[in-house]
């Protein structure tokens, strides 16, 4: 019924940009004790295939596109409208943004183009022509949310070694390698929470557009619906969340979008309260993995 009304040339635009990272979810995997990590160790070095000799610097050139990440991000933050809500992740990376810039140019400082080339590294698998030793951080980090501390960094790496022991050189690499993983996993935070950044800056441009109309003609308010339909915005947990969120606090009648979008994650097969627990569960984990990968970084120079 909504789709009869012809559509407004003032929608707002539903285009997703493509997300090149799509697919790098954050380093935050099943939570692992000392013992469970221990195992996992021993598992992952009989999975590890490698190789020696020369190889590009994949590492350092992957620590140029996180920083570029990171940096734009920052930026984006800066600008966002006072009105507007900063997740608290968000809030983290903006205030510790300095500490994150000092531990990039330690890490790149510390580990030499040349150096980076020389290391092992993997065949297969989704770290392929990465360092192993880069991989093993990373797989302790995913088992600890990111929460390193010197016993299980000891007994992870000890517990590989049983099965393949690392060179001298892997071994003086893991304090780098861990500040590498740390910048990694909030590089990849800060890729979901762009996207979701923008999901929730089209939900309050739709709220925006209901609120002038219920202003100026409620009765024309389906209108906007209509268009809203026609324009099929993707229902995410953020879309969802700040739609919902927004319209609370507004003109009753904008209750008829609200009943629009709850049709419309029944058909998804989700509720609206369903994504709304979703995105606070979300963001309530990416607080914690950003608060953990920050405060690991601090801690280094002690594990060092």
């Amino acid at each position: 019924m909504l789709t009869k009304f012809p559509r407004s040339k003032t929608s707002p635009t539903n285009s997703r940009p493509r997300r090149s990272r799509a697919k790098e979810l954050p380093l935050r995997a099943e939570l692992f004790g000392v013992e469970q990590l221990k195992r996992h160790a021993r598992f992952i070095a009989v999975q590890h295939k490698i190789v020696s000799g020369r190889a590009s610097a994949q590492l350092l050139n992957r620590l140029d596109q996180n920083e570029k990440e990171l940096r734009a991000f920052n930026r984006a933050t800066l600008a966002v409208d006072q009105s507007r809500r900063v997740t608290p992740a968000a809030e983290w990376l903006l205030d510790n943004f300095y500490l994150i810039e000092e531990q990039i140019q330690l890490a790149r400082r510390h580990l030499p183009r040349e150096y980076s080339r020389e290391l092992s590294r993997l065949t297969s698998g989704p770290s392929a022509g990465f360092p192993r030793v880069y991989d093993i951080v990373l797989e302790l980090i995913s088992h600890v949310d990111a929460q390193i501390d010197a016993e299980s960094l000891s007994a992870f790496v000890a517990a590989y070694q049983t099965v393949a022991p690392l060179k001298l050189g892997e071994l003086w690499a893991v304090p780098i390698m861990l500040r590498l993983g740390l910048i990694e996993n909030l590089a990849r935070i800060t890729t979901g929470l762009t996207q979701n950044r923008r999901d929730r800056n089209l939900a309050n441009q739709w709220v925006e557009r209901l609120q002038a109309m219920a202003e100026k003609n409620p009765s024309r308010i389906v209108i906007v619906v209509a268009d809203m339909a026609r324009a099929e915005p993707l229902l995410s947990s953020s879309f969802v969340a700040e739609f919902c969120q927004r319209l609370s606090r507004l003109n009753p009648v904008l209750h008829l979008a609200r009943g629009w979008l709850e049709q419309r994650t029944l058909e998804q097969g989700l509720s609206v309260e369903q994504l709304i627990h979703q995105e606070s569960q979300s963001q309530a984990s990416d607080q914690v993995s950003v608060s953990h990968s920050i405060s690991s970084l601090r801690l280094l120079s002690a594990i060092d």
